[in-house]
């Protein structure tokens, strides 16, 4: 047996003593205030006819039916219930950029850190669409793919970093092809790409790529993170102490710049919208409504085993005692002693 509420559990371990308490307390005092009332013989032949045994009878169904009560309240579970589930929603494929200019930190605390918040953000308010994710720099590989499995997809996810590709860039094209390359082709669900990128040095050629998916249905939202005035691009050692920033050639600092204009035409061709990345994540709340909006469709069907609450046997014996405690009468009749004789 197991409970999906247990905390009323712990409610009755405090609850139910202290009522017992309370009736003992009430019982006590009550026989205190008759024995004030006067000669004992006289308060004994008044109150001869107090249901004394029944009372207690009362207390007793009260406080079982109340213990019934939370127990029920606690929802206990057993036995299981096997269904299947058939699943919609849309698809969505995260293209996340990891490149070195995503460790900028002009989004508190970088750029890329930001972004893996948001992306598990998201999987908290998808409601059952399938995610994937596809990592990109200078080359491009599915680091998950498409799935339901958010708490799986999250370990994943913590995975993301510059050094998990080792070609430099940032290629846009390669990444919106990878990510194509995990949706599901046999479902008529909305398929969605999510790029999430500073925007910077991609290849002019990727707009093409990006129009080829728009013109097979693919729906485009971009999320730039970064700042247009540009900042340094953080550098580190192999033990992870910031050592610098990046130089070019010329031993001038590099300033990573957000491409929100590249970013805004890739949203624009993919039929979608552009939001630059906040510290509040605002641009998520605008993502996943649009996201709601979309075209809803299978996604395949999932067994899902349920345990059975069965809180309604016990609510059920709660109501019968507490009219069982109802029915025991407060007062029990009589016959004075003789008063057959003279009849």
């Amino acid at each position: 047996m197991s409970f999906a509420n247990p905390t009323y559990l712990t409610i009755a371990l405090f609850a139910i003593p202290a009522l017992i308490g309370l009736f003992w307390w009430a019982d006590r005092r009550r026989r205190r205030a008759l024995n004030r009332l006067g000669n004992p013989t006289l308060i004994e032949r008044l109150a001869a006819n107090v249901n004394w045994r029944g009372r207690r009878w009362q207390a007793a169904l009260v406080v079982a039916s109340i213990a019934l009560l939370l127990f029920s309240m606690a929802l206990p579970q057993w036995g299981e219930d096997v269904q299947e589930v058939q699943k919609e929603g849309v698809q969505v494929m995260v293209a996340l950029d990891v490149s070195q200019s995503m460790l900028a930190e002009d989004i508190k605390p970088d750029r890329l850190s930001r972004a893996k918040l948001e992306i598990a953000d998201l999987m908290n308010r998808l409601g059952g669409d399938e995610i994937g994710l596809a990592l990109f720099s200078g080359a491009s590989f599915i680091q998950f793919p498409l799935t339901s499995d958010y708490g799986t997809a999250r370990t994943f996810l913590d995975g993301a970093r510059p050094e998990v590709i080792s070609r430099p860039g940032t290629d846009i094209g390669s990444a919106v092809r990878t990510a194509m390359s995990g949706f599901d082709e046999n479902s008529n669900a909305q398929k969605v790409i999510v790029l999430i990128t500073d925007g910077e040095g991609h290849d002019p050629n990727s707009l093409d790529v990006v129009q080829q998916a728009a013109d097979e249905g693919v729906v485009f939202y971009t999320i730039g993170f970064g700042s247009p005035e540009g900042v340094p691009i953080p550098e580190y050692d192999q033990a992870g102490n910031q050592v610098g920033f990046k130089k070019d050639r010329n031993g001038e600092t590099v300033l990573s710049r957000l491409d929100e204009a590249t970013l805004q035409k890739i949203a624009r061709i993919g039929n979608g919208q552009y939001y630059r990345a906040t510290a509040g994540g605002s641009e998520l709340d605008a993502l996943v409504s649009e996201l709601n909006r979309l075209q809803q469709g299978e996604l395949g069907a999932q067994v899902e085993v349920r345990r059975i609450e069965r809180f309604q046997i016990f609510l059920a014996l709660s109501l019968l005692l507490l009219i069982a405690a109802t029915l025991i009468p407060e007062r029990i009749e009589r016959r004075r002693q003789g008063a057959m004789a003279a009849g």
